[in-house]
């Protein structure tokens, strides 16, 4: 089946809720036994049925088939967020002495924990090249055991060579890590280029309506009981309400990407003629850097991208921002509102350099009418010129 198909039918069984389509909202802390037997018999570490709340319930489960099912991997696990997914994946496979691989564009937050959380355990990190390629042979050591990816990255969208990168991970017994969010399980399938664990924020195009807090991991077969034993030991589940909501959103997935995509690119290829823009990073462009990689490997964009002006004052970019008015500032993308975000406080580099020509911006395009959007990028270039 297409990811459609799947988006709509996977992990429904409405005949286990007496006919309902959708599963309900199972809020849950304490499952009750029958008997004593019962209750001996009962295996925390079977994952796949009640035995507690905190080990997921019929809702959960529910998400996490259909995610596993969608994305092509073994099974999914839920997190109360998308770093907790993150950080929780990665410490699983990580103990004292040994090295981590992790892309120099990564998600901040996930840098942060590599700095301080992993540092203090005694967990080393190097930071290498988004686009190394299979250089990242010449960087693998004896106690790598991770290898991560985020591609495209979340600021500069760097579109990584997840096959070439995968390939030189497994040679040396490394594991694969990748941030799947902004393209989602719709369009990327990444344990067909040789990743093994998945990993999404929720809260962004799954959750789809900025109202749920989620992360996912999604996991080979090989290394599923590794990954939701660690997870299940720190303590770390999904809210009953976020789980059901992210539920809910899955099944429009498909067609708001689309309909995210198809603004998305037209409001970059209206910005690329602007007289105040120096570069659209959006890797769905033929002059994108990324292009020819994100062809290969990707079926589709979604709503994100980066702007870079020509160097312009801060007050005369504030003054930007501050006249849009279907445009919000805010932190997070993937809701159905376009929003923008200035970025240079945002990207960190310690092994390659960032230099853009002047001050870059992130945009979310929404599902607004695209017409609108222009007009009020429009409106709020002449503030950006008025104050240069």
């Amino acid at each position: 089946m297409k990811s459609d198909t799947f988006i709509v039918h996977a992990g429904r069984h409405p005949a286990d809720y007496h006919g309902v389509v959708n599963p309900p909202v199972y809020r849950c802390s304490t499952v009750l036994y029958p008997t004593v037997q019962a209750l001996e018999e009962s295996d925390h570490h079977r994952f796949d049925r009640m035995t507690y709340g905190r080990y997921g319930t019929p809702t959960t489960f529910a998400l996490e088939e259909a995610v596993a099912e969608l994305e092509g991997g073994f099974r999914s696990i839920a997190t109360s967020s998308g770093l907790g997914a993150i950080t929780g994946a990665l410490s699983a496979f990580v103990r004292t002495g040994d090295h981590v691989l992790m892309s120099d564009a990564v998600y901040f937050p996930t840098r942060r924990f590599c700095d301080t959380v992993l540092k203090a355990q005694g967990i080393e990190t190097t930071y290498y090249d988004p686009l190394i390629g299979s250089g990242i042979e010449a960087l693998m050591r004896p106690t790598t055991r991770v290898v991560m990816v985020e591609s495209p990255s979340s600021l500069t969208f760097e579109v990584q060579d997840i096959p070439v990168l995968a390939a030189a991970a497994k040679r040396h017994g490394a594991v694969v890590l990748m941030d799947n969010t902004w393209a989602t399980p719709v369009f990327f399938k990444p344990f067909t280029k040789g990743v093994d664990v998945s990993i999404h924020a929720a809260t962004k195009y799954i959750g789809g309506h900025s109202d749920v807090m989620l992360g996912l991991i999604t996991t080979t077969e090989e290394h599923y009981l590794t990954v939701k034993t660690h997870i299940s030991t720190w303590g770390f589940c999904a809210g009953s309400e976020e789980v059901w909501l992210a539920l809910r959103g899955l099944r429009t997935l498909a067609v708001r990407l689309r309909q995210h995509q198809e603004t998305g690119i037209l409001l970059a290829n209206w910005l690329r003629n602007r007289p105040e823009v120096a570069q659209i990073l959006h890797p769905a462009l033929r002059e994108d850097p990324g292009h020819a990689l994100w062809y290969r490997d990707f079926t589709g964009a979604c709503g994100l991208f980066g702007v870079i002006l020509h160097p312009y004052r801060k007050e005369a970019v504030d003054a930007f921002l501050e006249a849009l008015e279907l445009f919000a500032l805010g932190y997070s993308w993937g809701g159905y509102e376009s929003l923008i975000l200035p970025t240079a406080r945002g990207i960190i580099r310690t092994a390659t350099s960032w230099q853009p020509a002047g001050p870059s911006l992130r945009i979310h395009a929404g599902l607004e009418t695209p017409e609108d959007l222009i007009a009020d990028l429009e409106q709020a270039f002449i503030h950006l010129r008025e104050k240069a």
